[in-house]
């Protein structure tokens, strides 16, 4: 396990693949069953976003770090880029969120570039490597 897919905080996050998600605490918490189809539709969501030099989705590529999930359905991502000179760094921000925004039942939906911890290839799933054939 690297340390992206360990929960910052045990008791409100938990790991998913690549990224933690981590639902804010706040008035009235979201039932279990609804963070979990969130978190389900978010993921799948995020899976249609494709860097457009690499074939393979940017949630495989290691790229996103953190899902947070507000009591209101607000949606805040951490994500990174494979290197900060991407040709993509203006345009894949603004797919993630629109992918994010799609899903059903979300609320407002915020993106941030993170650069910590750098991206490296070990952050890709094994999926990513077979599409890449990287291993």
């Amino acid at each position: 396990m690297n340390d992206q897919s360990k929960p910052m905080d045990a008791a409100s996050s938990a790991p998913v693949a690549n990224a933690t998600v981590a639902v804010r605490p706040g008035g009235g918490a979201l039932p279990p069953e609804e963070v979990a189809r969130l978190t389900d539709d978010i993921v799948a969501a995020l899976k249609t976003v494709y860097d457009p030099e690499i074939p393979a989705d940017i949630y495989e590529l290691g790229l996103i770090y953190k899902i947070e999930i507000g009591d209101d359905r607000a949606i805040a991502v951490d994500m990174t880029l494979t290197t900060p000179n991407c040709p993509s760094a203006q345009e894949l921000p603004i797919m993630v969120e629109n992918a994010v925004a799609s899903v059903s039942g979300v609320g407002p939906v915020s993106v941030e570039i993170v650069w910590e911890p750098p991206w490296d290839p070990s952050r890709m799933s094994d999926e990513a490597r077979v599409v890449l054939n990287i291993w």
